[in-house]
């Protein structure tokens, strides 16, 4: 048996103490936790930097230390810094050394690294071993050199080399959310659809409970299976609970892919054992002949500076689609006449279907909405001229030329604020591996007193 103890879905996001404590007596073989993903959008992996705060993360990685510590078990972290580029992780390294300076430890750390440089990329792709995944844009090596940042997802190998070399603290770079959480299962020997399946359920913590902000939950691997227990007090693991996490990020509620294989859990029994814990076995791992990582990168986008404008006329709220595509098409035509080409120009309604746009088809207007200017251009200059020049549309433009001026309200001023560089996704690809380290790197350091 191995018992893997998840503080919380994500180094930075909190937990409830009391429950780690509970997890701990519980005497785990492992403390498992993930860094990140790239749910928080494309600016974490385009400039290599952490979405959570550095005090946080020092504050609650002190204290997975000292949990590591009292133990006597590796800590485990995946997709550090949001992100898992290698930057992220030298971040994270780097406060693991503060930390270890402050208590007077001497700690073996593993570093695991997933960065990919731009030339391995554009030659496996012209080897014809970069496959796309759906949707996945069209790529170039010119492309592949705008990348910023490119990581490969480690999988449970990756994780397992590290914990081989009988390291303290492993820091990953980016990984599957699973892998951390089935290497140890697996490298004993563990069912290895019990351990993949587990190790899904267990990604996001308490997620897959009643409780999900209660963070700390206990995952048992055997033979046959695997038995989930949520550590926080007033916390419930019920088969619905359980079963359901398989459709979190998932596209098909019974099949997960993973770095080497897929898991397969049509045939899985989920069995309430008592009121809290949830046993399943029937799980399966299936193999496959080739071995790939999915690859992530990101690239820069533009400049972009965005103005919020707040409309509550009953008539201009009534015809805000109308009013915003007049807007865009003229505010556009003054700017291609004024400043030139190189930007784009976007009105999203926030309260009517800012999230879906028009895949949402329950949007209702209320009685107010708000106008997000984005302005996307070339240079920062040229984003700063658009925005100005679109100004005057979102405080006065009227519906007809026949109506007396209009006046909507900004919340700000200026109402302009300049976000800077932006970044956006372009690949969504699996690259083939002979071997499955020819793209990590692993190497172990001494950190500490």
């Amino acid at each position: 048996m191995v018992k893997v103890l998840i503080p919380s879905g994500a180094l930075g996001l909190g937990y409830d103490r009391d429950a780690l404590a509970r997890g701990i007596t519980e005497k785990p073989d492992i403390i498992a936790i993930d860094g990140g993903s790239t749910d928080s959008g494309p600016h974490y992996l385009g400039t290599g930097t952490s979405k959570y705060s550095a005090n946080s993360t020092k504050a609650e990685w002190r204290e997975l230390m000292a949990a590591r510590r009292e133990a006597g078990v590796p800590l485990l972290i995946g997709t550090a810094g949001t992100c898992g580029a290698d930057s992220a992780v030298d971040w994270l390294l780097d406060i693991t050394r503060e930390i270890a300076a402050e208590t007077g430890e001497t700690l073996k750390v593993a570093v695991l690294k997933s960065g990919q440089p731009a030339s391995r990329i554009a030659h496996a792709l012209g080897a014809g071993k970069v496959t796309p995944l759906v949707p996945a844009p069209e790529i170039s090596p010119e492309l592949i050199d705008e990348c910023t940042n490119i990581v490969a997802l480690a999988g449970a190998e990756h994780i397992q080399g590290a914990l081989e070399t009988g390291a303290d603290i492993v820091i990953a770079g980016r990984t599957t959310d699973t892998a951390i959480i089935s290497a140890l299962p697996l490298s004993r020997g563990c069912h290895p659809g019990g351990a993949w399946h587990g190790a899904k359920i267990g990604e996001c913590g308490a997620l897959a409970t009643t409780s999900p902000n209660s963070g700390t939950i206990l995952i048992e691997f055997d033979a046959e299976g695997f038995t989930m227990t949520p550590m926080g007090a007033e916390a419930r693991a019920t088969p619905h609970t359980v079963s359901a996490h398989m459709l979190y990020e998932n596209s098909d509620p019974y099949v997960l892919y993973e770095p080497g294989g897929h898991l397969d859990v049509t045939e899985a029994t989920y069995t309430a054992l008592d009121d809290r814990r949830v046993r399943v076995t029937g799980s399966k791992w299936v193999p496959s002949e080739r071995y790939t990582v999915k690859l992530e990168g990101a690239r820069k986008a533009g400049y972009q500076v965005v103005s919020l404008a707040l409309v509550r006329d009953h008539r201009y709220v009534e015809n805000i689609r109308a009013w915003c595509d007049d807007i865009e098409t003229k505010c556009s035509a003054k700017v291609r006449e004024r400043a030139g080409d190189g930007f784009s120009l976007e009105l999203r309604l926030i309260g009517a279907d800012a999230t879906l746009g028009p895949l949402d088809a329950k949007a209702q207007i209320g009685s107010e909405v708000g106008v997000l200017g984005i302005v996307t251009a070339d240079t920062e200059a040229m984003a700063r001229e658009v925005a100005k020049i679109l100004n005057p549309y979102l405080l006065h433009h009227p519906l007809t030329e026949q109506e007396e001026m209009p006046t909507f309200a900004f919340p700000f001023s200026p109402p302009e604020m300049n976000r800077g560089m932006v970044y956006e996704f372009c690949l969504n690809h699996v690259l083939e591996l002979a071997d499955p380290w020819e793209a990590f790197s692993l190497e172990t350091v001494e950190i500490g007193a």
